[in-house]
């Protein structure tokens, strides 16, 4: 016998990961999405002229779990490869990527600062893209399970920068919470 571990040991060991890293995606993109009231609950965002493209509320969140779930189970399969040539930086691009995504939503919802935001979804096109790259290397079905996050942030993109010229000043659609209103008569 020539092997270290079984293939029942290895898949044993991918699903300990799975069952890590799955909930924690979840869970950190829960935590980003609750820093800031995002979507309707925003009122910021609902004074925004929105695109024709612009899809149901609902579907932000649908999508973002299934997303999250997904690059949970693409980093359990990378994070149990020990010995892949590539496996360092192929977690260190995806935990770049994952602090920009994660940033994103207090950037636009809380922050309200829409270059901002669409020069950080540019920023993660390139690094997802490097990412799956990189993941595909060490796991081609881990770089395939990222195609989708992929997918989704170029519609992002594209539809950020629809809203970006439909509201030319939206930072200044709604004032800031740490600046205090007082009406004088």
């Amino acid at each position: 016998m020539r092997e270290i571990a079984s293939r029942g040991q290895l898949r044993l060991a991918y699903f300990r990961w799975a069952m890590v890293t799955v909930p924690l995606m979840l869970l950190l993109g829960f935590a980003s999405g609750r820093l800031a009231p995002s979507g309707d609950e925003n009122p910021w965002f609902v004074q925004l002229v929105k695109p024709e493209i612009m899809p149901p509320g609902w579907a932000f969140g649908v999508a973002w779990t299934i997303l999250y779930a997904m690059m949970g189970f693409a980093l359990a399969l990378v994070i149990n490869a020990r010995g892949s040539r590539g496996r360092a930086i192929a977690l260190l691009i995806f935990v770049v990527q994952l602090a920009i995504n994660l940033a994103w939503t207090p950037v636009f919802f809380g922050l309200h600062q829409v270059d901002t935001a669409l020069m950080m979804i540019g920023a993660l096109v390139i690094l997802v893209l490097l990412t799956v790259l990189f993941f595909w290397r060490v796991r081609t079905v881990a770089g395939m399970l990222l195609l989708p996050y992929l997918a989704w942030l170029c519609f992002a993109f594209v539809l950020l920068y629809q809203i970006d010229a439909l509201n030319p000043n939206a930072e200044t659609l709604v004032p800031s919470r740490t600046v205090d209103q007082i009406e004088i008569r």
